[in-house]
């Protein structure tokens, strides 16, 4: 019996039915694995995309977001509302309310919770925008436009911002760094970004902790008052793996799965991808944890093919890609930037469209691009050939960042 034999007699449970689950039960069919196939959604809806809760969906213009799967056309087991409990890798058995599942190859993908404001829990009007039932609660919310306080300055509490002055809301954004993004970008990239609120008529206090929240205001810890209609609480995530504690599922520091170059767990027979799981990079020597759609995306086709391999042979080593729709901009970034020893601006970041390049020993390491869809197309592939680019090059706007080799 030949080993992709052998893996195709074996069926394979995912847990977690979001991008990156169900874009490993997809990639497993059309890579040719024939054996059993499950998809177990703690959620009782239909699988569904999560970029456009922050829009079309909040803002009503989108029921929802299901995924354009065939699921029995691709005879992919859906168990949708089960949450997983437990897993016991001795016996190659999960643990769900419905009682045990059995798997002969299990992948984690149970994406990432949010995190919560201590003290929040129960204060009528606060909100976190996850899931599709977390949309669908503030979308009634949004269309009666109250006064709107956002807590965080990240990606999605500026995108929960556009939308929320889109529908007409007065908000106010409060982030306790002295900048937006802090956690994410450095202060030459995030500096223009702070103009941006300012622009769409939204409020923005830097450097504010908020102290508590009470039913109709914010309460910060310099002592202001912030009259709030609704609260939306945007201040990070964390891998969803609480439920593999004391199974044997090796974890890092912030939650993380800690998979292998194959996205191979610490257990046999059990893979981890998406948001849920840190991977060792080559190509920047550190391991990385992308809480971001292309990494669910690029994932499950390695999972797939080792898989299927039976032994594993596919590294998964991306250069790690988002964007954000955010105050009438398009922002994408392509890369890591931890390690740069070079930060190079292209065009004006008081106008409509400029990039940010990093490098390192003159190699381009990672690109943001606002309103150039150009230079992150082509900053993408100068990341992956890792050629030398002459600095002077990259810093004219009109030089395309494909000519702009040393």
């Amino acid at each position: 019996m030949s080993e992709q034999t052998e893996q195709n007699q074996r069926g394979v449970v995912i847990v977690g039915a979001g991008m990156a689950g169900v874009q490993t039960a997809v990639a497993l069919r059309e890579q040719g694995f024939t054996g059993p196939v499950t998809l177990l959604g703690a959620e009782p809806h239909q699988p569904y995309d999560r970029p456009p809760l922050s829009k079309a969906v909040l803002l009503g213009k989108a029921e929802d977001s299901a995924f354009d799967v065939d699921f029995e056309g691709l005879d992919i087991r859906l168990r949708l509302g089960t949450e997983v409990t437990g897993l016991r890798a001795a016996d190659h058995e999960l643990d769900t309310e419905a009682g045990p599942v059995p798997y002969g190859i299990l992948v984690l993908a149970t994406g990432a919770q949010p995190l919560t404001l201590p003290g929040t829990e129960g204060v009528p009007g606060v909100h976190l925008l996850r899931t599709l039932d977390d949309a669908a609660r503030l979308r009634p919310v949004l269309a009666a436009s109250p006064r709107t306080v956002v807590v965080g300055a990240g990606w999605i509490g500026a995108e929960f911002a556009t939308a929320a002055r889109e529908a007409g809301c007065e908000v106010t954004v409060v982030e306790a760094a002295d900048r937006v993004l802090a956690g994410a970008l450095p202060a030459e990239a995030t500096e223009p970004m702070a103009r941006w609120y300012e622009e769409a008529g939204a409020g923005l206090i830097t450097g504010a902790k908020v102290a508590g929240v009470e039913e109709g205001r914010v309460l910060l810890a310099d002592g202001r008052v912030l009259p709030a209609g609704a609260v939306v609480v945007g201040i990070g995530a964390r891998p969803a793996t609480g439920w593999l504690a004391g199974t044997g599922v090796e974890r890092g520091a912030d939650g993380s799965v800690t998979a292998d170059a194959y996205l191979r767990t610490s257990l046999p027979d059990v893979y981890a991808v998406g948001d849920c799981a840190s991977f060792p990079s080559g190509r920047y020597g550190t391991r990385l944890l992308v809480h971001h759609w292309d990494n669910a995306l690029q994932g499950p086709r390695t999972v797939a093919a080792n898989i299927l391999a039976g032994q594993p042979d596919r590294v998964y080593d991306p250069v790690p890609y988002f964007w954000s729709e955010q105050f009438g901009r398009f922002v994408q970034y392509a890369g890591h930037h931890g390690g740069a020893d070079t930060l190079i601006l292209r065009g004006d970041p008081a106008g409509a469209s400029w990039s940010v390049c990093w490098l390192r020993d003159g190699v381009l390491v990672a690109v943001l691009a606002v309103g150039r869809p150009r230079d992150l197309a082509q900053g993408r592939k100068l990341i992956e050939a890792a050629v030398p680019l002459d600095p002077s090059k990259v810093a004219d706007p009109a030089t395309p960042l494909k000519s702009a080799t040393a």
